[in-house]
């Protein structure tokens, strides 16, 4: 049986020029871009998420990641 898992994952540029990523599992299906770019925009405005290679400063982007898993084998 396939099990099928989503996840938001949102990319961003933090002081010293590396990506970081922030995901959230299971998001509304009725998300629309600009509610996550406003989301996006919130999160590095409030400087609310410490990284070791210094705050987030630019959106990259923002991607809907979809996982499918098929058991083949379980004994319990």
């Amino acid at each position: 049986m396939a099990t099928v898992n989503k996840t938001l994952r949102m990319l961003f540029l933090n002081e010293e020029g590396r990506t970081s990523a922030v995901s959230l599992a299971d998001p509304e299906e009725n998300l629309d871009a600009q509610v996550i770019e406003d989301c996006m925009d919130h999160i590095i405005d409030s400087n609310m998420l410490q990284t070791n290679n210094g705050d987030l400063v630019e959106k990259i982007r923002a991607e809907v990641v979809e996982r499918s898993v098929d058991t083949v084998f379980d004994p319990a």
